[in-house]
């Protein structure tokens, strides 16, 4: 498990893994993708 940990934090520091956040971020605050992923997450709770 440690080195799973390991490897997603290595993911985060690289160019790769930064350039995916802010494309997250920049679609956490688009409010349509915000609508669609509480949908999905009420559909996966609700099971």
């Amino acid at each position: 498990m440690t080195a799973l940990l390991d490897r997603i934090k290595r993911f985060a520091r690289s160019p790769q893994g930064r350039g995916a956040a802010s494309s997250l971020r920049r679609a956490a605050a688009d409010p349509r993708r915000r609508a669609q992923a509480r949908r999905l997450f009420g559909r996966l709770r609700h099971r």
